[in-house]
């Protein structure tokens, strides 16, 4: 793969606050088979043509994936409240998908993307504990994932591992301070992440993530 070179904006991150706190105004995801009530979501669809760099935002619709990909809470079509538009619109929003529109066209430069981008937050207390992948080992039925850290506090666990065809171990690792980023093929990949513990019992503890799918249009 040869190398990105992006070019710099110097207020692509200006306001990096502004969106990290729109984490604290999430819903709880009333989907969960599972019962649990320690996840929350927001969640937008997009499109960009291919090798543009340039999204839209799309209607709003609900999300699905089918029982093979998700085995929890798969087979029904989940209808989740949007992304504010505010967000949506942010400077860290729009270089985030850039990022991933670059990345993902250098693989597929003929490729128009459907994009889906979900705002997540983990919690867990003394109680429970936070699964950020409720429904285990598993792939997500797009083409590319990008998955990035907002913020987290007050937790241990959270590791990520990807797997092989086979579900055999390859790698771990932590997505430990703002702006840590994963990216995957997700025909040749499995992911999952293991729960989250909640480390001081004064503290609130929370993972929040921004997740995007990148699937070619067809």
């Amino acid at each position: 793969m040869s190398s990105i070179i992006l070019k710099r904006d110097p207020y692509g991150l200006d306001d990096w606050e502004q969106f990290k706190n729109s984490w604290n105004h999430l819903q709880i995801d009333t989907y969960m088979a599972d019962g649990g009530t320690y996840r929350k979501r927001k969640y937008a669809t997009l499109s960009s043509p291919a090798s543009s760099g340039e999204w839209v935002l799309e209607p709003h619709q609900p999300h699905y994936q089918g029982l093979y990909y998700n085995n929890l809470n798969g087979g029904v079509e989940r209808h989740y409240e949007p992304i504010d538009d505010d967000v949506v619109y942010s400077n860290a929003f729009n270089q985030i998908l850039k990022l991933g529109c670059n990345i993902f066209s250098q693989q597929s430069p003929e490729a128009d993307w459907h994009i889906e981008t979900h705002q997540f937050r983990i919690e867990a207390n003394g109680e429970i504990s936070g699964k950020p992948t409720p429904e285990g080992i598993h792939r997500d039925g797009v083409d590319f994932i990008l998955m990035m850290m907002i913020n987290h506090q007050n937790l241990s666990g959270g590791v990520t591992t990807i797997y092989d065809l086979d579900k055999k171990p390859l790698t771990r690792f932590s997505l430990n301070q703002a702006m840590d980023t994963a990216v995957l093929n997700d025909h040749n990949l499995f992911h999952g992440v293991s729960e989250i513990l909640q480390d001081n019992p004064e503290q609130n503890t929370i993972r929040d993530v921004l997740v995007a799918t990148y699937r070619k249009k067809t």
